[in-house]
């Protein structure tokens, strides 16, 4: 199955590149991959097993176990003790804020519960630039701007916007966004078909603007944290921009790294 990169050769006597090949298990990665990016398995569903794997694409049952061991280490996959592979999910009842890392500090968690989201705003427009680069969009195409708040236990903690490909998200409205009780990633999976399976995070202090931190209730004196996070969906497509300021003061930002 090896698909060798071969150049023809320089009459100038120039080397000829070597032939790359991709090892057999990372093709039948790609496989996978291809099926998932096209909806063959939908998010949370059952994949078929690593025998019929095997046998569908030609190739060794360990083969296949590797593939799905390195999509499984990645959250593109989920294996559950004898009962098979299953497509990752944000929807999943474990999977509360997958990509979000702010934690209530020792002795602040009593009452902490689910975020309430107050959305602010909610409406299409032109990309500006800066947007439709991040998103790999042509100038001037439409994006879905999300201004909202999260509070936990009531008080203002993440003030967020979020940017999100006008085509991939036709009718989005501020009703929707507020109203789904679930993780906003798992709406985005079940309506709209686009589950985010990786982001790219950019983190720095910053002093809060006047209305940033009215919204907040916050002096302007009190640094914040800014989170600017870019996910992707398969094949590393970019389908969210979202910059947020993150209060500090009964939060923390954690992340386990290995």
């Amino acid at each position: 199955m090896s698909t060798p990169s071969t150049s023809a050769s320089d009459p100038a006597g120039a080397s000829t590149p070597t032939p790359a090949f991709s090892p057999l298990y990372q093709q039948i990665k790609g496989l996978i991959l291809q099926g998932l990016e096209a909806g063959e398995w939908r998010p949370g569903e059952l994949i078929p097993s690593e025998m019929e794997l095997a046998a569908r694409f030609k190739v060794s049952q360990g083969t296949v176990r590797k593939a799905i061991d390195e999509l499984a280490s990645e959250n593109l996959v989920m294996r559950r003790q004898g009962k098979g592979t299953f497509v990752a999910t944000h929807a999943a009842q474990h999977v509360q804020y997958r990509f979000l890392k702010l934690h209530p500090d020792a002795g602040n968690q009593q009452g902490e519960g689910r975020a309430e989201r107050h959305i602010l705003e909610c409406r299409r427009l032109r990309a500006p630039a800066d947007i439709a680069r991040a998103l790999a969009l042509r100038s001037g195409d439409t994006v879905v701007h999300v201004r909202r708040v999260l509070l936990f236990a009531g008080t203002p903690t993440i003030l967020e916007d979020i940017w999100l490909p006008g085509h991939a998200f036709k009718g989005l409205t501020a009703e929707q966004m507020s109203s789904y009780q679930g993780p906003t990633y798992a709406m985005f999976e079940l309506d709209y078909g686009v589950r985010m399976v990786r982001a790219d995070e950019k983190i720095r202090a910053v002093l809060a603007q006047a209305e940033q931190a009215e919204v907040l209730r916050v002096s302007q004196t009190m640094p914040l944290l800014s989170v600017e996070r870019t996910a992707f969906t398969y094949n590393d497509v970019p389908m969210e921009l979202r910059r947020g300021l993150y209060r500090t003061d009964t939060h923390h930002y954690r992340n386990a790294l290995s």
